[in-house]
């Protein structure tokens, strides 16, 4: 399928591996001009020259809400303008309500939350002025199933929904769409820090199988294209199956 989106000009935050990369060399496969981060030098280089067609590689820790504008600044510099954004960020260390200190919050608030709100500000003004823009979060399940384990990405992630879901209202009439994703267990770097007890994460899903990056990049990819016209303030699970709720 043509997604119509060839030309277009996306920054894709913390991209160098993972979903992040899945999105970004989904994106420049449909012929979009692709800026990349993340906080290493060599990893980003080598990323973007793994995507190939020109993807811009920037250095910029999108952890904090200085660095997440900065990122974006770089990208609209080096790319012209930016019409699709795709936030996504690491997650905050594991802990429970009994092992995470409140000092702890801010941090992950700004890990996972206040450093996309950064990114939306610098970048939706201009994609409303040009009546055309994309907006992608990856968030997690987590948002609408909480992990035990993950307290601080499971508040930090939902307060960044609720933003996302207002923003989406607020811009829809300039052509501009705002979702999310919410992943489930993909085979990615992220999922053997969390799981390397040797058990099978698998197990958990109805598909019995991890999720690929790259299906969940072309299911990205289509979310940003003018087919998804229609599709906005939308939060979606992509995760086998394992959500068990019915909203």
């Amino acid at each position: 399928m043509e997604l119509g989106i060839a030309g277009r000009r996306a920054a894709v935050a913390a991209s160098s591996r993972g979903l992040g990369y899945a999105v970004a060399a989904a994106l420049a496969a449909e012929g979009v001009h692709v800026a990349m981060c993340s906080r290493r030098r060599e990893a980003i280089e080598a990323a973007a020259a793994s995507v190939g067609h020109d993807a811009v590689p920037i250095v910029a820790d999108v952890a904090h809400v200085d660095g997440a504008t900065e990122f974006v600044h770089a990208a609209a510099a080096a790319l012209g303008d930016i019409d699709i954004l795709v936030t996504n960020a690491g997650g905050p260390p594991p802990g429970t309500f009994a092992t995470v200190d409140v000092a702890q919050y801010p941090d992950a608030f700004d890990l996972n939350c206040l450093g996309a709100i950064a990114m939306c500000k610098e970048t939706v003004p201009g994609m409303q002025q040009r009546k055309w823009g994309r907006v992608l979060a990856i968030t997690s399940i987590a948002v609408r199933q909480p992990i035990a384990t993950l307290i601080l990405s499971n508040t930090a992630r939902a307060g960044l929904t609720a933003f996302l879901k207002t923003l989406a209202r607020e811009v829809a009439a300039d052509g501009v769409t705002v979702n999310s994703l919410q992943p489930g267990l993909h085979a990615t770097e992220r999922l053997k820090s969390l799981h390397g007890d040797g058990g099978d994460p698998a197990a958990s899903i109805p598909a019995r199988t991890l999720g690929e990056p790259a299906d969940f990049g072309a299911f990205a990819a289509f979310l940003c294209s003018d087919h998804a016209r229609f599709v906005t303030g939308a939060a979606i699970p992509v995760d086998g199956g394992a959500y068990a709720g019915l909203l």
